[in-house]
């Protein structure tokens, strides 16, 4: 985990209208998907945000989050500022019928433009198995590919977390490569698998260099 962002515009729409009309820098919208909202992260997120995302079963998988409401609402301004530069985006998950945040899905891109791009994800307990994250997901991978001009999506995850790789083939990932040793949680370095999304299938070189048939 990484970054966040303030509130920019209270304008619920679908991920499709979301997609073709929003200035992302200036402000990201509100894309509506079955029972949640996907939004900016605002200053009054930090709290909820630090009690959920601060648990064992949530950070054991994950990079250290912040380790106080503080240190949330610090990453909450940073992101605001790296959206404006074009580097990265973030989402707070929102449930039907609540205000605050309880999770958040971040994409940061790679390079010089957003042809490639790495997603990750962090989401509070209570709302594991709900189908929510996968709803909320979804509508987020429509939006890089449509908006910010993602043609491959990159997301990792520790070896260790089968739910984690469950949620990502339900999202049509597939796995690409081991990364050993690549991430360092409390001290240890652990193992990654490396997922990849594209939005059109990826280019079949044989297709153009192959033996041509006379």
């Amino acid at each position: 985990m990484d970054a966040m962002l303030y509130q920019a515009s209270d304008r619920v729409a679908s991920p499709a209208i979301s997609v073709a009309t929003s200035d992302w820098r200036a402000g990201l919208p509100v894309v509506a998907a079955a029972g949640v909202a996907l939004r900016e992260l605002r200053a009054s997120d930090a709290q909820t945000l630090f009690a959920l995302l601060t648990t064992e079963e949530v950070s054991r998988f994950i990079s250290p989050p912040p380790t106080s409401v503080d240190g949330f609402a610090r990453f909450i301004a940073w992101t605001e500022r790296e959206r404006i530069t074009g580097n990265y985006v973030c989402f707070g998950i929102v449930p039907a019928g609540c205000t605050a945040a309880v999770g958040l899905i971040q994409i940061r891109r790679h390079g010089a433009d957003w042809s490639t791009a790495e997603w990750g994800f962090a989401i509070g307990t209570p709302y594991w198995g709900t189908g929510l994250f996968v709803a909320a997901a979804t509508a987020v991978r429509e939006f890089a590919f449509a908006s910010l001009g993602v043609d491959r999506l990159e997301a990792r995850t520790a070896v260790a977390n089968g739910r984690g790789a469950g949620a990502l083939r339900k999202l049509g990932a597939t796995e690409e490569a081991m990364l050993r040793k690549s991430l360092c949680i409390r001290g240890t370095r652990v193992d990654q698998m490396l997922w990849t999304l594209w939005r059109r299938p990826a280019f079949d070189c044989k297709a153009v260099w192959g033996p041509r048939r006379h």
